[in-house]
């Protein structure tokens, strides 16, 4: 009796192990989201990348430079870059990988890279703008802008319109905008962009910048309807990189609970890598020129990242702010 009890129970431990695996399997892939396809190359071709050193960036140059593409990395940090560019050519095999420095935080840096990348770089086929930060204590940049607006929305919009030219003379060309999906529910402060009137809220200016980099990708596609350049806006998941560092300085107990679910419950690196490279390389896109990318497809952004009129308000604003005047 006891050994047909004990078969019993060994029997239910076994399928409930068998369905807790299989349960867990289907869960990382689920959060694992979806995979890029393509199998374009781009010998011949140039990608540039903000933030390319670390974290969904340094994966998005690996895939970049495994299609073939000489890939120039814009970072602040020159030493972890140069330590990222060795580490990519020797994985790749493409020595065609270059470092140059970029600080978004300096408005004066955008305009030094700019004018040495265009007398040193012939194309730009493809622009990542992937650099950014998370949820940072207040700060306040050389140009006076909070930080987290500074960083993820304007040093990349002054960047994407002094390339603009570059873009249109490599078409068809794809500027590619990481934004996230805490954009829902956020809102841009016109009357205080850098919450000098109000309480700072980390989370409230990190939801501002990334339904700027949604509405900025937008109006980018409805201005360069027609050129051959196209834009995306993107959502690359719930990812294990060190954007979070802050959140997780103000939260140990977050960091502790984190540390071992976080293998199952968040994306890799380069699982989060992969929206960002869809939007840079999957063939027939250009129809969906200004819309809004998550797991490798078409999603709908949240109603005030749909709003036109906001878009080109902050387009207007933005380039007030950052000294830029359209050539048309």
């Amino acid at each position: 009796m006891w050994d047909v009890a004990q078969s019993n129970s060994l029997f239910t431990y076994g399928v409930i192990t068998a369905a807790t695996g299989i349960s867990l399997v289907l869960l990382r892939k689920w959060i694992m989201g979806g995979v890029c396809r393509s199998r374009t190359h781009l010998n011949g071709k140039t990608v540039l990348i903000t933030g390319a050193n670390t974290g969904i960036g340094k994966e998005t140059a690996r895939d970049m430079a495994l299609r073939g593409a000489r890939v120039v990395m814009a970072c602040r940090d020159l030493r972890r870059a140069e330590m990222a560019a060795v580490e990519i050519r020797h994985a790749t095999g493409n020595q065609n990988v270059v470092v140059r420095h970029l600080d978004l935080a300096s408005l004066y840096s955008v305009r030094q890279f700019v004018r040495a990348y265009t007398a040193s770089e012939g194309r730009l086929d493809i622009l990542i703008n992937n650099a950014g930060v998370m949820m940072c204590p207040k700060g306040q940049t050389e140009d006076g802008y909070e930080t987290q607006l500074a960083v993820n929305h304007l040093g990349h919009f002054l960047l994407t319109n002094l390339l603009l030219e570059k873009l249109k003379s490599c078409t068809p060309s794809r500027v590619v905008n990481v934004s996230s999906m805490v954009h829902r529910g956020g809102k841009i402060h016109f009357d205080d962009l850098s919450f000098e009137k109000t309480p700072y809220n980390s989370l409230v200016s990190y939801r501002q910048s990334k339904l700027a980099n949604i509405l900025f990708s937008r109006e980018l596609a409805r201005r360069m309807n027609g050129t051959g350049v196209t834009s995306f806006a993107l959502h690359p998941g719930v990812i294990r990189t060190e954007l979070g560092r802050h959140v997780e300085a103000w939260y140990p107990l977050l960091r502790a609970l984190l540390s071992g679910p976080a293998l199952l419950l968040m994306k890799t690196p380069r699982e989060g890598a992969q929206t960002s490279i869809h939007c840079a390389v999957a063939k027939g896109l250009e129809h969906w020129s200004g819309c809004y990318f998550s797991d490798c497809a078409v999603r709908e952004p949240a109603p005030e990242g749909r709003d036109d009129l906001v878009a080109l308000r902050l387009w207007e604003v933005s380039a007030q702010l950052v000294g830029y005047k359209d050539k048309d």
